[in-house]
C-alpha cells in the first residue's frame, strides 16, 4: 500500500514527458518531473542569437486534434492556452537551377500548383497519391498510431489483412512514389516525409505515406514559437498538481524487488518512485546511461539502425532575392546520392537538401526591414559517439548549403557573430545515448514499426515516452507516446 503513495517520477520534460505528467496529475497521481536542462521542451528548444531567441527545433505543428484531446483530458481547453495560426503552404520547394513551386495545404490548390509545375498527369498523380496516403493513415490510425504498440499479427487482426497490405508495408517509399510521380522532382518533394522521421526514402516503407496525410491535414504555427507549447503543457501539469525540478540530472534508475523503485541524481540524492516514466533516448537506457540494473529494459539499438542527425544553423540575418516561405526546401541535385552518403557511408552529403524555416514569416506577413530569425538544416549521420564529424567537414557543408540557397534565389547574409551552429556531437550531448540521432530508430523496412519500444518495458515499473518510443518521432507522435505511457501507468498501478 505504501508504494501507491510514492510519486510517479518522470525523467525529462520533453513533449512525451510533459504530456504524461499532465495526464497522470489530472488523474490524481502524485507526479515529479526531473529535467537536467533549465527549462521544458527537450528537442523543442530556443537558442539566443544576436540577443534574440531563435527556435532551433521543430517549427510547425501537425495533428492539432491530438493536442486538443490531451488538454481536454486534463480538464482544459487548448485554445485558452495557445494561439495557433494555420499555414496556407506546406512549403516552398526550389532547386539550384531556379525551378520553384509552392505547395499549398488545400487539396485543389495543391493539385493546381503541381499541374502548373509539371503538367496535368502530375496533378492526377498527386490526387491518387493523396488518396492512397489517406487510406494508409485511416487503416493504421486506430489500431497502431493511437494504440499501445501491437505486434504484426495483432495489427493484422485489428486492421484486417486487406487493410494492412493496403498500407504497402513491403514496398519502399521511393518506389511507391514513382508510381504516382514519374517526374523526378515531384518524387523528391514527397520523399521528404521520410526525413521527418529521420529515415531514407530509399529504405523506408511506403507506409510512411501516412506522414504525408498527417501534414496534408494542416500545419500550424504557435504564436510566440513552438516552445510556448511546452510551456503551456508544463503550466497545465503544474495546475493539476505535478512538481518540476530543473537542473536535476538522473544518473541511475534503481531496481528493487524486480521493479524500478527509485532514481538517483547526479548529486547523489535518491528519490523513491512508484513508477518511472523515461522521456529520453531508449538507446541510452539500453547502453547503460541510467545504470546497469535498468539497461536490459529495452533492446540495444545498433548504430546502423539509428535515424538521421542534423547540422543546424540558427541565424539572425538579413535576406534578399526570393523571399523564403515559413518553410522553404532547396532540394539536392541528386537525392539518391544524398541519402546514400548519409545512410550508407555515414558522412555529410556532398550536395545536401537544405530546409530553411523563417520564423518571422509564419504569420504570412513579411518581417520589417533588417535581420530575421532563421533556422537552416541539413540531414547528417548519427555517429557522433563513434566517428565525430571533423570541424572542416561541417564548415564545408555550411558553405555548400548556403550556396545552394543562393543559387536557388534565397540569399542569406551570414554573420558568424549572429549564428549558432548545432552539430551531431552537440545533439548527442543534449540528448545522449544515440550518437546524435534525433528521431529514435530509423523507419527502414516493414519490421521497423514493430521493433520500436512501446510504453511498457521489460522492467516492471519503468515506462517509455518520447520520439524514440512508439508510435514514433515528431512533436505530435511524441505527445501521443506520453499519453500511451500515462495509460500504461494507470493500467498497471490502478
Amino acid at each position: 500500500m505504501a508504494a501507491r503513495t510514492q510519486p510517479v517520477v518522470v525523467i525529462g520534460a520533453g513533449m512525451g514527458g510533459l504530456v504524461a505528467a499532465a495526464l497522470l496529475a489530472a488523474r490524481g497521481r502524485e507526479v515529479m518531473v526531473l529535467e537536467r536542462a533549465v527549462r521544458p521542451g527537450g528537442k523543442i528548444r530556443e537558442v539566443t542569437v544576436d540577443g534574440v531567441a531563435v527556435g532551433a527545433g521543430p517549427a510547425l505543428l501537425t495533428l492539432r486534434p491530438v493536442f486538443e484531446e490531451i488538454f481536454a483530458a486534463a480538464g482544459a481547453d487548448l485554445a485558452d492556452h495557445l494561439q495557433l495560426r494555420p499555414q496556407a503552404l506546406l512549403g516552398r520547394h526550389a532547386w539550384a537551377d531556379g525551378a520553384r513551386f509552392d505547395l499549398p495545404v488545400a487539396a485543389a490548390a495543391a493539385a493546381e500548383a503541381i499541374g502548373q509545375f509539371a503538367g496535368a498527369e502530375a496533378a492526377r498523380g498527386y490526387r491518387a497519391f493523396r488518396e492512397r496516403a489517406r487510406r494508409i493513415h485511416d487503416a493504421l490510425e486506430g489500431p497502431f498510431l493511437r494504440a499501445q504498440r501491437p505486434g504484426a499479427l495483432t495489427l493484422a487482426a485489428q486492421a484486417g489483412m486487406r487493410g494492412l497490405l493496403g498500407a504497402s508495408p513491403f514496398a519502399t517509399l521511393w518506389d511507391a512514389l514513382g508510381e504516382h510521380f514519374p517526374q523526378p522532382r515531384l518524387r523528391q518533394v514527397f520523399a521528404r516525409v521520410a526525413t521527418y522521421v529521420g529515415s531514407s526514402p530509399l529504405q523506408a516503407p511506403a507506409t510512411l505515406m501516412l506522414v504525408a496525410h498527417v501534414e496534408l491535414q494542416g500545419l500550424w504555427a504557435v504564436e510566440g514559437g513552438m516552445l510556448r507549447l511546452a510551456e503551456a503543457l508544463e503550466a497545465l501539469a503544474r495546475a493539476r498538481g505535478a512538481g518540476f525540478r530543473y537542473g536535476a540530472e538522473v544518473r541511475e534508475i534503481l531496481v528493487s524487488g524486480g521493479r524500478a523503485s527509485a532514481v538517483r541524481l547526479a548529486d547523489g540524492e535518491t528519490l523513491a518512485a512508484g513508477a518511472v516514466v523515461l522521456n529520453g533516448e531508449a538507446a541510452g537506457l539500453a547502453a547503460g546511461r541510467f545504470g546497469g540494473a535498468a539497461s536490459g529494459a529495452v533492446e540495444r539499438l545498433p548504430p546502423e539502425r539509428r535515424s538521421f542527425s542534423a547540422v543546424t544553423w540558427a541565424l539572425h540575418a538579413a535576406t534578399e532575392g526570393t523571399a523564403p516561405a515559413a518553410q522553404t526546401v532547396v532540394h539536392a541535385d541528386d537525392p539518391t546520392a544524398e541519402y546514400a552518403e548519409i545512410g550508407y557511408r555515414a558522412r555529410l552529403p556532398t550536395t545536401p537538401t537544405v530546409t530553411l524555416w523563417a520564423h518571422d514569416r509564419m504569420d504570412g506577413a513579411p518581417p520589417p526591414g533588417g535581420p530575421e530569425r532563421l533556422l537552416a538544416m541539413v540531414n547528417a549521420p548519427a555517429r557522433a559517439d563513434l566517428r565525430p564529424l571533423p570541424e572542416e567537414a561541417i564548415a564545408r557543408c555550411g558553405k555548400v548549403a548556403f550556396e545552394q540557397l543562393r543559387r536557388a534565389g534565397f540569399v542569406v547574409h551570414r554573420n558568424p557573430a549572429a549564428e549558432v551552429v548545432t552539430t551531431p556531437a552537440e545533439f548527442d550531448r543534449l540528448f545522449p545515448g544515440a550518437g546524435g540521432a534525433l528521431y529514435g530508430p530509423a523507419v527502414h523496412g516493414w519490421q521497423s514499426a514493430f521493433s520500436r519500444p512501446g510504453a511498457r518495458t521489460r522492467l516492471p515499473g519503468l515506462y517509455l515516452a518520447g520520439g524514440s518510443a512508439h508510435p514514433g518521432a515528431g512533436v505530435a507522435m511524441a505527445a501521443m507516446s506520453g499519453r500511451l505511457a500515462a495509460a500504461r501507468v494507470i493500467e498497471d498501478r490502478g
